[in-house]
């Protein structure tokens, strides 16, 4: 049976949402990332980067949101679009992989995480990025209404994972600036897979406290090693 890596975050959020859309039957395993199991050495045989989501799929290991959504499309066949959209769709799911996703992380990282003093230009840059992103999808999506053509596939499974926290990522106004986005989540976040997707960790406790042992597991290069 496939195992699924998982802690309650963007990144496996996408993964969650694909497996309750398809129904494959898996394995969930939990990795606390702010306890650090993501860097002991068996969860690194299975993402030798240390970070979640991965999955394990009768001995093959894929790692990475985007890749194991891809992955598992193939395998399935499902929600990989249509074969004259698939351009299109990696186009897409390298700009999520490579942009939104990173750019949110980082602004995140520097709005809330990073000490303020003397950082003013790192708050800016990556807040203005991470914008700069939406803005790139609120246009795509005038009068569409998915990512890639016109039916519903990974590049809105993955999208969705780091759209549901514009909120953290942009702050109070979050998705008001972007009509078009914001629709679209609305109708992805109403699926029932997506209500499912939420509930797939129910009575699995997560630590929530961040404290100096969190800060050394999710950020390790900002301390040095033993």
């Amino acid at each position: 049976m496939l195992k699924f890596f998982f802690h309650h975050t963007p990144n496996p959020m996408k993964v969650a949402l694909f497996l309750e859309e398809t129904g494959l039957d898996f394995q969930l395993v939990p990795v606390d990332t702010l306890k650090g199991d993501q860097h002991t050495p068996e969860f690194r045989l299975i993402n030798p980067n240390g970070k979640t989501p991965a999955i394990e799929d009768n001995g093959q290991r894929v790692f990475d949101s985007n890749a194991i959504l891809m992955y598992l499309s193939e395998k399935t066949g499902k929600l990989g679009g249509k074969a004259e959209d698939r351009a299109e769709l990696l186009s897409w799911m390298m700009f999520i992989a490579t942009g939104l996703g990173p750019y949110s992380g980082q602004c995140v990282h520097f709005r809330q995480a990073a000490p303020k003093e003397g950082l003013e230009y790192a708050v800016n840059r990556y807040l203005r990025e991470a914008q700069r992103h939406y803005e790139v999808l609120d246009s795509h999506l005038a009068n569409r209404e998915f990512i890639v053509g016109d039916e519903y596939t990974i590049a809105d499974v993955a999208a969705w994972g780091w759209i549901d926290k514009a909120n953290v990522v942009l702050g109070e106004e979050g998705l008001k600036p972007y009509p078009n986005l914001s629709a679209w989540f609305d109708k992805i976040n109403g699926r029932p897979a997506a209500l499912r997707a939420r509930e797939i960790a129910k009575g699995i406790e997560f630590k929530t406290e961040f404290d100096e042992e969190a800060r050394r597991a999710f950020f390790p290069s900002n301390y040095p090693k033993a």
